[in-house]
């Protein structure tokens, strides 16, 4: 069973990756339900958590029943990752993980994210300051290199263990790439193969499906599988992929009653965790996909994302119950959502 310092993972473990605007404490909690083994909070600017900003310090928010879990942050500069990650330690998360794949331009091109992967001598002196700042076990997450012609990947993998991460999570794209094209597991499983390597490598991109999560499982030998956007409206993906590979049977899509269900609570943690204005306005960007796939469902989707209290939207919701009780829905591939200035992977 894979480890990340002293926390022991299943056999197989199946994460759920950070991602801007998604990973809250609501979402990770219906994630968490649907078994996600290891989670991680939204990514976290290292220089607004030294300010104090409200916004960054609130997503230090983590609960017991989330466990584990990490905190990740990103930036650029050594001092402001170390002082970061100095606060974090003081939150009791399980791991600390740095974020070195986000694309945006306004991450990336400010020399954070998916922009070190253009320096990788800075990307080990910023990993190197982390570690050496906290006592949690440190990780990080990365694409493949900045494009096509700078596929460094492999180079990183080593020189990060080296300074001591204790897990290595691949997102197979570029930052190029962004989110557009395939992820290529050629390079994430060649990292996974050096003899070196001797950390859990995580494999993260385009697993939307139990069938696509056991093949890559088994063609490319990661220890574990890292899932974003197919999670999105969607969190059954986990103890989908669980029971596939368990017994090699497809569990039955969710009924509208699962939906409904799940969707319910994640509403109710967004408005006890966000409060009653900002919980239920930021709730608004999930309906669709929680209702993705059924027929004439525009009409109710228009409602949803203009009412204002959690009991309209609740006899809303029992209403769709209602509606739509025994359709069944298709068993297909989840599609994945597309992000492209929400960094969620």
């Amino acid at each position: 069973m894979p480890s990340i310092g002293n926390i022991t993972l299943p056999e197989f473990p199946l994460l759920l990756a950070p991602m801007e605007d998604v990973s809250d404490p609501p979402f990770r909690a219906v994630c968490k339900d649907k078994g996600a083994d290891l989670m991680y909070t939204e990514f976290i600017s290292s220089e607004g958590l030294i300010r104090d900003a409200i916004k960054s310090r609130k997503k230090l928010d983590i609960f017991d029943y989330e466990k584990p879990i990490g905190i990740q942050i990103f930036g650029g500069d050594e001092d402001s990752l170390a002082m970061a990650a100095k606060i974090v330690d003081a939150t009791n998360p399980d791991l600390l993980d740095i974020n070195f794949g986000c694309p945006v331009k306004k991450v990336a091109l400010r020399g954070a994210g998916a922009g070190v992967l253009k320096d990788v001598d800075l990307m080990v002196k910023l990993t190197s300051a982390v570690v050496k700042s906290t006592s949690l076990p440190v990780t990080v997450k990365t694409r493949l290199g900045w494009d096509d012609h700078s596929l460094n990947i492999e180079e990183v993998a080593e020189r990060l263990q080296d300074v001591g991460i204790k897990a290595l999570a691949i997102h197979g794209r570029t930052r190029a790439q962004m989110y557009k094209g395939s992820a290529n597991w050629e390079l994430i499983g060649k990292v996974k193969s050096n003899p070196r390597i001797t950390i859990p490598i995580f494999g993260n991109g385009d697993i939307d499906s139990p069938q696509k999560a056991l093949e890559y499982k088994n063609r490319y030998g990661v220890d574990g599988i890292m899932i974003g956007r197919a999670a999105i409206g969607y969190p059954w993906i986990f103890d989908e992929i669980k029971h596939f590979m368990k017994t090699g049977e497809l569990l039955p899509p969710p009924t509208i009653e699962d939906r409904i269900a799940i969707c319910k609570k994640h509403l109710y943690k967004s408005f006890e965790w966000k409060g009653p204005v900002i919980g239920i306005f930021e709730m608004r960007r999930h309906y669709a996909n929680y209702l993705k796939g059924l027929p004439d469902i525009k009409e109710f989707r228009l409602k949803l994302v203009t009412l204002n209290t959690v009991e309209e939207i609740d006899a809303v919701l029992d209403e769709i119950a209602i509606k739509y009780a025994g359709y069944e829905f298709k068993k297909t591939p989840i599609q994945l959502i597309d992000y492209h200035e929400k960094c969620p992977l």
